[in-house]
């Protein structure tokens, strides 16, 4: 039973009858331009084909009345009145709420039931896919029109401000932008999009290394200061505006630690329009090597990589048609993504997923996905 029909069935099960319609919003998987948000560069992210989605029933009043099937849950809140009130995961769309009735939409109560299949802790993004499918649901039984790039924002808004969780606004945007066969190149600072296609032939497959990812706040927080204190050096407010010629210039300068984190930084960024460019030629070769080194610059100068992530690439990188592989995400676990060729698809994902195992004793899942759409309404 895929997740349409196992929704619809849970729909029948708590509403009665058939929902109005059907809103969905991927998950995302980035394939190059990590750590590179937050210093305004450059992201390579495509949407995936898993999602959370809503099965809606619209009401004539300012109630929402929320399911979720995966927890057998219930939620209600008043569009009139509401507030924060304990972590759960109503909140993300209460604070989707908060962020429209910020920009004076008129927004109108449904009832729904949510399930989604993007693999939570993974580092996939569902709280995004919630935010923007959340977003969808609005838009539709409220009628105002949908404008992918703000509603990313007000995704972004109810995770930083209301939630409490801070995060870039890389996930919101490919969840909310995302095109079917295409991945994103995003200026994170102008939040300017454009898509390029993916090479012909060729599929992405996400590697879950089944470790999470402990580690990350205390790191994220300390990476970003030490970009931060790089950015200072050469008098600019952000690292993307460090040029390579100027950095190895000035590189000598810095301490060994800033400097590593601010040369993967920079070269992350050419390394991301590199691989914008070669997908547009359709040099997959050239893309794969990019991803490659992309995973070797996170592991040697970033620093946050670890040894599942290490084992998976190298697996990935062994087997027949795969031609680059990196971990993704903010790492110390969660996934890494690799580009395989079609044709040996099923071969990659039985070998990568024994291979792993025997050598970590640990059971990764692993995922081939297409590019998808990002949030929209299915019809029903």
């Amino acid at each position: 039973m895929d997740l349409q029909q196992k929704l619809l069935k849970c729909f029948e099960k708590h509403l009665s009858g058939h929902p109005d319609i059907l809103v969905r919003a991927p998950g995302r998987v980035n394939l190059i331009g990590e750590h590179t948000d937050y210093n305004g560069g450059f992201v390579l992210p495509m949407a995936i084909n898993r999602s959370v989605t809503f099965a809606v029933r619209f009401r004539k009043d300012k109630r929402v009345h929320l399911i979720s099937g995966d927890y057998d849950h219930h939620a209600h809140f008043n569009l009139n009145e509401f507030s924060y009130v304990k972590p759960h995961w109503s909140e993300y769309i209460k604070g989707v709420a908060n962020g429209l009735k910020k920009r004076n939409l008129e927004l109108q109560g449904f009832d729904a039931v949510l399930l989604g299949d993007v693999p939570r802790g993974s580092g996939l993004s569902s709280s995004a896919a919630l935010e923007l499918a959340a977003a969808r649901a609005f838009s539709e039984v409220s009628g105002f029109p949908w404008d992918p790039v703000e509603m990313a924002v007000v995704g972004q808004e109810a995770e930083n401000d209301w939630v409490g969780v801070n995060c870039g606004i890389m996930d919101q945007m490919i969840s909310s932008c995302g095109k079917a066969g295409h991945a994103y190149l995003l200026d994170c600072r102008s939040l300017k999009g454009t898509h390029v296609p993916l090479p012909d032939g060729f599929t992405v497959v996400i590697l879950d290394t089944a470790t999470r990812r402990g580690l990350v706040d205390s790191a994220y927080n300390e990476r970003r200061e030490q970009c931060e204190e790089a950015a200072a050096f050469f008098g600019v407010e952000l690292l993307r505006d460090v040029s390579p010629e100027r950095f190895f210039e000035k590189q000598d300068e810095l301490s060994e630690l800033t400097r590593k984190r601010a040369r993967h930084v920079i070269t992350e960024d050419q390394r991301t329009l590199a691989a914008a460019e070669a997908m547009k030629a359709g040099d997959a070769e050239g893309f794969g090597k990019l991803m490659t080194q992309s995973h070797e610059s996170l592991r040697d100068d970033f620093e946050v990589s670890n040894d599942a992530l290490n084992t998976m690439v190298e697996i990935a990188l062994a087997q027949e048609g795969c031609l680059g592989a990196r971990m993704t995400g903010a790492g110390f676990g969660g996934c890494a993504v690799a580009l395989v060729k079609e044709e040996t698809a099923d071969g990659f994902v039985s070998n990568v997923a024994q291979e792993y195992e025997k050598k970590t004793d640990l059971e990764p899942s692993i995922y081939v996905t297409p590019a998808t759409d990002g949030a929209k309404r299915i019809l029903t």
